[in-house]
């Protein structure tokens, strides 16, 4: 009867505000929670088929939906492997438990945000034992092409504090003046010596010595000299070079030829350079292109070095990591050095709302969030990566405390409808007396 509707419409009516009161309690309890996203109960109404001037009350559904795809506002922090997604897209995670799993299987879970830092291990963990996880990269710094659809590449993000980096040297330029009163008829004929220092592949300091001596004609001014580069790892000559400079008025002091008479690579007149091979590998020597006089010059002046760099480093301890919003994972070094460990990618998907919630504000994917695919960060439809920030909760607490107050009342009227309806039923009873 209809009257039985009634009282099962009310019913349903407490069960579904109890559920939706259920929702704003755990909102409000986690406002404070960073990376939390709130909850929200749905309502759908259920209709019975009704006839012959009756009406049967079908009640009411609850569903309940979190709305994972909300952001919530970014906080500034000191910490730099604290993280934050700035648009869409997820951090891959896993859990501290798998890293000492027998079967070694890292499942990858989602998250928004999280507070990394380096444990024993020196893993990037949250306090909740959440591990960052990323693609590592080679020792050039280089990230090998992993496949995006899968995350079978990645790896727990593991950050060695006592590691040690050096850079082995690879280029060097060489600017410096000769002087032109040794190539003439009365010079002293004596050899002009440099030594410069380079880095090996192992940060260890070596040396290249280089020995310049000019040619003497009797009769006029050879404007020509002998280079002999000695390798002080190898201990012998790596490159013998003639070199002649121009007299010519407007171009007078600059390279005019540069040619191998010995060991060593062709010189380049192009680029002005050439290589030599020491023991760790070849070397590129610029010594300035044909006539430009940028870098060796010979003048009527003295000798003497006028601009000389080199890449490399001696052998560095690790000081400080961070992340930068394409997710590389750099260490840098106190010798000033910065080199890439890692790269973070970003987790796109069709549906983040179909993602099963999980504890500790992360996320699970399932059939209705649709297939997922690793983004570059700031790439794609993802946005980029924050140091230094985390993502608070998404809660908006005086809103939430608005829809507990409609809860309050909409719970007390189905309630009154059930205390309507029990007079009613008293009533019918009644009338047997």
């Amino acid at each position: 009867m209809t009257i039985s509707s009634s009282l099962n419409a009310g019913v349903a009516g407490l069960a579904a505000n109890a559920s939706r009161l259920a929702t704003i309690a755990d909102n409000i309890a986690n406002s404070s929670t960073n990376g939390y996203k709130r909850s929200v109960a749905d309502f759908h109404s259920m209709v019975i088929s009704s006839g012959n001037g009756t009406y049967s009350a079908g009640g009411v559904r609850v569903t309940t939906t979190r709305f994972i795809d909300q952001p919530g506002a970014l906080l500034s922090t000191e910490n730099p492997t604290d993280l934050a997604v700035r648009g869409d897209g997820f951090l891959p995670v896993t859990t501290a438990a798998s890293l000492s799993s027998l079967t070694g299987d890292t499942p990858m879970y989602l998250a928004t945000t999280g507070s990394f830092r380096t444990n024993a291990d020196g893993y990037l963990v949250t306090e909740t034992n959440l591990v960052l996880m990323g693609w590592p990269a080679d020792s050039d710094g280089t990230v090998p092409v992993y496949p995006r659809d899968t995350a079978d590449g990645l790896e727990p993000i593991q950050i060695n504090a006592n590691q040690f980096a050096g850079e082995p040297t690879e280029n060097i330029s060489l600017g410096m003046n000769l002087p032109a009163s040794e190539t003439e008829t009365d010079g002293s004929g004596d050899t002009l010596e440099l030594s410069i220092e380079y880095y090996d592949n192992l940060g260890t300091s070596e040396s290249l010595h280089i020995a310049f001596t000019p040619q003497i004609d009797p009769v006029t001014a050879t404007n020509t000299w002998d280079m002999v580069i000695t390798d002080s790892a190898l201990g012998s000559v790596v490159g013998e070079y003639e070199l002649e400079f121009d007299d010519a008025r407007g171009s007078g002091g600059t390279i005019a030829a540069v040619s191998l008479t010995g060991a060593g690579g062709v010189y380049d007149g192009a680029e002005g350079t050439f290589s030599v091979n020491v023991e760790g590998g070849p070397i590129s020597i610029n010594i300035g292109s044909l006539g430009s006089g940028n870098l060796m010059t010979q003048l009527s002046d003295q000798f003497a070095p006028t601009q000389i760099s080199k890449d490399g480093s001696p052998v560095g301890s690790l000081v400080s990591t961070e992340v930068d919003a394409n997710g590389y994972v750099h260490a840098t070094f106190d010798i000033g050095i910065v080199r890439t460990l890692y790269q973070i990618p970003l987790v796109a998907l069709s549906n983040p709302n179909g993602l099963t919630a999980l504890d500790n504000q992360t996320y699970q994917t399932t059939n209705e969030s649709g297939s997922f695919f690793l983004w570059d960060a700031s790439d794609g439809p993802t946005g980029d990566i924050l140091s230094y920030a985390l993502e608070e909760s998404a809660v908006d607490v005086a809103g939430e405390l608005t829809s507990l107050i409609q809860t309050q009342r909409a719970y007390s009227s189905n309630a009154k409808v059930i205390q309507t309806v029990d007079e009613m039923l008293q009533e019918t009873t009644n009338i047997k007396r």
